[in-house]
């Protein structure tokens, strides 16, 4: 089974960012010119050029590799077959679904497997840049043996490293089966047919994506008052960048780790089929510019990547399809109504349950066509360990990352405590100035020298 490693090498010099910088310039004209190639022949009606064509028209006319020249090659005739495919399988497509058109100043290196070099004893990876040209060598303490290699620019570089050790499960974990109900402020529900449910908090990503929009924000009108080139808007520059990579890293964790719970909570249950709803049509909807903007922020697409991932290697059988009218519906009587809150509350028959857990419940139907009954507790879990902040007497590590409560999972963490006064400090209403400075002994008065 083949997965992506990143890594982000902290310690390129000078010389070696201007040189990745010129070979992805280089890409970037490699790019431009065989899209143009395509897209004269289809204005043209000419038949459409193949590989071996545009390879034998790159050849030799670009400073590097060429087997990075080829897989360049080898990505444009995969995004147009992609989009051919989706043409001819869906109609509608054809008035918004266009052929690769674009030019790029900038295009990613790739390298297969058979051009790369890593020598473990001395930790370097080597990356071949062609006859005549200087290698790039990237300092790298890699535990398995890489595969093919994309260098990308992410807010700096970073290094997609093809790894083929890890193992798969051979047998599935089990019987049952289980559906997961993916949202923005909780991250995923999932509800299985043996009546056990599993709600995984998004919270901790709301808050590290609402605080990156604020210090942006604050940046942004800090650098508004700046000459543009200045070494103030510079330095702001840079702070910009540090702070979305490190919100970009918390936030990929959460994700990471939400999901992992989830295919840990599946393995546990012996979940051995997984039905993952797909959401993405409620962003489709205009509900003001406030909910649009958390929905345009949520990355429902990445946690369904991860889920189908990460369950292929637990030996679960992971399909994704449509959840429409799952979360308003009732699982008892049927009935339909716009729920409000967290608490799903049925105007005919009096039942409550968690929302998020109701639409998993209703989405056996739509997946399996098998309807399962309520589960009698729900399991909250956060993705990961809260982050205490400044003035909190308990470490984080006292917070709860899992309760079983028949609650709406609201309740998500312990209130900090208010700080005890010692028993010597002064009242709440304060002190003079007086009384403050008695004790001083800068501020005692000196004894007299006729005592």
């Amino acid at each position: 089974m083949k997965s992506v490693s990143i890594h982000r090498p902290s310690d390129i010099p000078r010389s070696l960012q201007a040189t990745l910088r010129e070979a992805q310039m280089e890409a970037g004209c490699l790019w431009t010119n065989i899209v143009g190639v395509h897209r004269k022949a289809r204005e043209d009606r000419t038949p459409w050029p193949t590989r071996d064509a545009l390879q034998k028209h790159t050849k030799g006319r670009y400073r590097l590799h060429s087997q990075t020249v080829q897989m360049i090659c080898h990505q444009l005739l995969a995004n147009v077959e992609a989009t051919s495919e989706r043409r001819r399988n869906e109609p509608s497509s054809r008035r918004w679904l266009r052929y690769p058109y674009k030019e790029k100043r900038f295009f990613a290196l790739s390298w297969p497997a058979q051009a790369v070099d890593y020598d473990r004893a001395a930790k370097r990876l080597v990356l071949p840049m062609g006859r005549g040209r200087k290698s790039l060598v990237f300092k790298l303490a890699l535990d398995f043996e890489p595969g093919g290699v994309k260098l990308v620019w992410n807010e700096g570089y970073e290094l997609h490293i093809v790894r083929s050790d890890i193992e798969k499960a051979k047998d599935s974990p089990g019987d049952t089966r289980a559906t997961v109900d993916l949202g923005e402020i909780h991250q995923a529900a999932v509800a299985t047919s043996d009546g056990h449910a599993l709600v995984v908090s998004g919270r901790g990503i709301r808050s590290d994506k609402r605080l990156l929009s604020k210090q942006l924000g604050e940046i942004a009108r800090k650098r508004s008052k700046c000459k543009k080139g200045s070494r103030r808007a510079t330095r702001l520059q840079k702070a910009r960048e540090k702070r979305t990579l490190l919100s970009r890293r918390r936030i990929r964790d959460k994700r990471h780790k939400g999901t992992r719970k989830v295919i840990e909570f599946c393995v546990a249950h012996g979940v051995g089929e997984l039905y993952v709803g797909d959401p993405r049509g409620v962003r489709k909807l205009k509900s003001g510019r406030h909910h649009n903007q958390r929905i345009a922020r949520w990355e429902v697409g990445k946690d369904m990547d991860y889920l189908g991932h990460k369950a292929e290697r637990a030996g679960i059988a992971c399909s994704t399809g449509d959840e429409r009218g799952t979360s308003s519906r009732c699982p008892q009587c049927g009935h339909r109504h716009r729920p409000k809150g967290r608490d799903w509350q049925c105007k005919t028959c009096g039942f409550e349950g968690h929302r998020d857990v109701v639409g998993a419940v209703n989405m056996h139907v739509n997946g399996f066509g098998q309807k399962v009954t309520f589960p009698a507790s729900v399991t909250y879990r956060r993705a990961g360990p809260m982050r205490a902040a400044r003035g909190v007497n308990h470490p984080a590590s006292s917070l709860p990352a899992r309760r079983r409560s028949p609650d709406t999972g609201l309740r998500e963490g312990l209130a900090p405590r208010r700080p005890q006064l010692p028993a010597t400090s002064l009242p709440e209403g304060g002190a003079s100035r007086r009384n403050r400075t008695a004790g001083s002994p800068a501020r005692r008065k000196a004894p007299s020298r006729a005592a």
